[in-house]
């Protein structure tokens, strides 16, 4: 089945409405690392999210960039910021292996739908370090059912929303939260794609143990299939 969703996926992929505006003639896209490798990532600017802010913020002035990108299979250091993502017990492996694609800029920056979808479920996930405001929505295509999460979101993009509503391709849907609404994070989408959503409700997993990762990652395939974005990333 993930297979297949791939497939269509990149058959349509000519189809897809941007998800987040975005002019390559003159719009700058620079790769954000959140691995141990990035030595500037010290644990005072994740621990608080102010300074965090400012560490995102200064990247993308000083590249002159709209949007930091990246994040889809990364093993990120970053998570150590929220208990959200460790293990169970001190033993427990945590959760560090990203699932989604992070695009980080403005708040408020509007998202938009990249193709006709119904509104599966929605929810506030107000843990610290969590999602915040979270829309899932429902695809069929070409026979087929597929989700797309969002992640990071106002809370103005709950309000009068309803399972079930139709969102057209090309529609907003949200924009990018402020940290009291998305979680705590400077602002920034998270999307993701997901092939079986389960029972899940408003949530998914966007990261995993690094020893689950076959298993989430078939089922969560690269996002920038529908995003195609990391073709204009151009070094900071």
């Amino acid at each position: 089945m993930p297979e297949t969703i791939i497939s269509l996926i990149k058959k349509h992929q000519q189809d897809y409405h941007s998800i987040v505006e975005f002019n390559p003639e003159n719009d700058k896209l620079i790769l954000l690392d959140f691995t141990g490798e990035n030595k500037d990532l010290q644990p005072g600017i994740l621990e608080k999210t102010g300074e965090f802010t400012d560490y995102i913020n200064n990247h993308l002035k000083s590249a002159g960039a709209l949007y930091g990108i990246g994040g889809y299979g990364e093993n990120r250091v970053v998570y150590k910021r929220s208990k959200v993502f460790d293990g169970i017990s001190n033993d427990d492996e945590p959760r560090r292996l990203h699932l989604g694609i992070d695009i980080w800029g403005k708040p408020n920056t509007h998202v938009s739908a990249p193709l006709e979808g119904l509104v599966h479920s929605f929810a506030f996930n107000n843990d610290f370090g969590d999602y915040g405001a979270t829309i899932i929505l429902s695809h069929y295509l070409d026979g087929h059912t597929f989700y797309t999460l969002y992640g990071h979101l106002s809370l103005n993009d709950l309000k009068n929303l309803q399972e079930g509503d139709r969102i057209l391709r090309g529609e907003v849907l949200g924009s990018f939260g402020l940290p009291f609404e998305n979680g705590h994070w400077p602002p920034h989408l998270h999307f993701q794609v997901i092939v079986d959503l389960g029972d899940w409700k408003g949530d998914y997993p966007g990261v995993c143990k690094f020893s689950e990762k076959e298993k989430y990652m078939g089922n969560c395939p690269d996002p920038d299939l529908i995003l195609q974005l990391n073709q204009h990333l151009v070094s900071a």
